[in-house]
């Protein structure tokens, strides 16, 4: 009798490097539970149960406790080999022009959601003394972002959670990885609404080979992962150059109307 598939969990998986995650999953033969909040996660079901594993969409809001609750319900208590903690949100303008229900909302799916799904997860990991979590931070964590503040700000706390709870479980046999990648192409910056800005217009990554270097570290266990040179530079540089400098190099690219 063959043994079970793994099982991966895959959060914001509907689109972008969600969905790569959870086609690098898939082509690794994990069974998945994907979530997103949005009608398309049926979809992206569908299709990735073309290629043999067991998949299961919820679509389900993140940024909720209740929302968590449901996602961590709907594994029905199988244990899961491998989070992917990439559901998240993001919102440009300056902070004072934003509506604060939209930025209360990427604080509470970057932030809260992200680390309640982790601390519910990964307790049942520590318990087995098995398990692998990617979380999905970003080089805009290394930067005081003007134009997109709450935004970078809570790419900068997972960032930061993310090398810290790996040290906590470094003998516990759950690894964590931070995949921090730079302005990819996916929906993002028209979600955003940064269309009319510069780093909304400028070229972008290929998401499935960001999800591929994520993928490819978080089953090795390393601790973090850059994509793309340009991003090392600027994630290398970003902490040696005065924060004030940095935000004011930000304003030139993610201020509205900066799009050339």
């Amino acid at each position: 009798m063959s043994s079970p598939r793994r099982f991966a969990v895959v959060t914001g998986a509907s689109t972008g490097i969600g969905l790569e995650l959870a086609r690098c999953c898939a082509k690794a033969g994990f069974d998945l539970l994907i979530a997103a909040d949005e009608e398309r996660i049926h979809r992206a079901a569908a299709e990735l149960a073309t290629t043999g594993v067991d998949v299961e969409p919820v679509q389900v809001d993140l940024s909720t406790m209740d929302g968590v609750d449901a996602l961590y319900a709907a594994t029905k208590g199988r244990p899961v080999d491998a989070l992917l903690a990439n559901a998240g949100r993001g919102l440009g303008h300056a902070f004072l022009d934003q509506d604060f229900a939209k930025a209360r909302c990427v604080i509470d799916t970057n932030i809260t959601g992200t680390t309640y799904l982790i601390h519910r997860i990964g307790n049942d990991m520590r318990r087995r003394q098995s398990g692998r979590i990617l979380i999905t931070g970003s080089i805009a964590g290394f930067v005081p972002g003007s134009f997109q503040a709450v935004y970078s700000a809570s790419k900068a706390f997972l960032n930061s959670f993310s090398f810290a709870i790996r040290e906590e479980l470094k003998h516990s046999g759950v690894s964590v990885t931070c995949l921090m990648p730079g302005a990819t192409a996916t929906d993002f910056f028209k979600r955003a609404e940064m269309l009319d800005t510069s780093v909304g217009t400028i070229g972008k990554d290929d998401p499935a080979r960001v999800a591929k270097l994520g993928f490819d570290a978080m089953m090795n266990g390393e601790g973090d992962v850059v994509s793309g040179w340009k991003n090392r530079i600027q994630s290398t540089v970003a902490q040696v150059v005065p924060a004030g400098l940095l935000a004011s190099q930000h304003r030139k690219w993610a201020e509205p109307g900066t799009a050339k």
